[in-house]
């Protein structure tokens, strides 16, 4: 693996060889293919049949640090659910990292949208506070890993502290998390809005926040990562050099508005991998974000 520094961002380039080759990218049904260990519990954190989560637990000894993970897909049931996550929390908890695969309301279910889908997503994370009355969790060691439209909630739900009271989206004791891992998401949704149908064949950033960042400009500066900078929690962005989704300039661009703001952000981009390669353990790609999300959690090498 050689690395090299790119425009600010730390280009991660990796051989083609690998337990894995790929001479095209992975598709979301490749993913979704993906063998992973059952969860050791599905737990409701909420009232609505959407509001819920797999927990899986390392077979070592607790108390365990954890990583909140969240599924992407456009934010539209349709494309994804948190299968699309289950290999990446499969993995995680097989190197000894505690996982907390949410389910949460997307904008083409009932109730979801603003706010619910952003209402789930900070419900879902502060439950683990009533996990670890039960579980063996460490709650001094936790962190968010979103894939693509997740990895903004992810950065949204790290940073939400940030939001003052009586907005609506406020929560009076977030869960403190040491960071936020976006893979493949956007930072910005004022930047990716424009290409918003050409990645999903319809305007689910739209459906999300009610209109446009000219019509509902309020919703956009209290969701969109970029415009509540800076979240005062580190940021790790990991995107694939032929993601054609979010392409990594995307990335880039939040990545300099985030250090601009005095927040500590480092990008990585992978070469020879797309959208998906980021969340399919066994890849060139899974192996820099494993290192990532344990660093964030400052594993020992024991642990690791």
């Amino acid at each position: 693996m050689i690395r090299r520094l790119l425009s600010a961002s730390l280009l991660v380039v990796i051989s083609a060889a690998g337990s894995i080759a790929h001479s095209q990218m992975m598709r979301p049904q490749d993913v979704d293919k993906l063998p992973s260990t059952p969860a050791d519990k599905r737990i409701s954190y909420g009232t609505d049949a959407l509001q819920f989560g797999d927990l899986r637990l390392p077979k070592s000894q607790g108390p365990h640090p954890v990583a909140i993970v969240i599924h992407g897909g456009c934010y539209l049931a349709r494309f994804a659910d948190l299968q699309s996550t289950a290999a990446v929390s499969s993995a995680l908890t097989g190197a000894g990292i505690a996982t907390w695969n949410v389910e949460y309301r997307r904008v083409d279910n009932p109730g979801g949208g603003w706010p619910g889908t952003f209402q789930d997503i900070s419900l879902g994370v502060d439950y683990l506070r009533t996990l670890a009355k039960t579980y063996p969790l460490d709650l001094n060691r936790v962190v968010i890993v979103g894939h693509s439209a997740g990895g903004h909630l992810a950065l949204w739900a790290a940073g939400r502290a940030r939001l003052q009271k009586g907005s609506t989206l406020h929560t009076a004791d977030p869960l403190r998390v040491q960071g936020a891992i976006n893979l493949a998401g956007p930072g910005n949704l004022r930047s990716v809005f424009p290409i918003q149908k050409d990645v999903c064949g319809s305007t689910p950033i739209t459906a999300l926040f009610g209109g446009s960042p000219e019509e509902v400009p309020d919703r956009y500066k209290i969701a969109s990562p970029a415009e509540m900078l800076p979240l005062n929690v580190e940021q790790v962005l990991i995107t694939g050099e032929r993601d054609r989704a979010v392409p990594p300039k995307y990335g880039q661009e939040y990545e300099r508005e985030a250090r601009q703001s005095g927040d500590k952000v480092k990008m990585i981009v992978v070469e020879n991998a797309g959208h998906f390669e980021v969340i399919a353990p066994g890849t060139p790609a899974w192996t820099v974000v494993e290192n990532a999300i344990k660093s964030l959690l400052r594993m020992t090498p024991q642990q690791k």
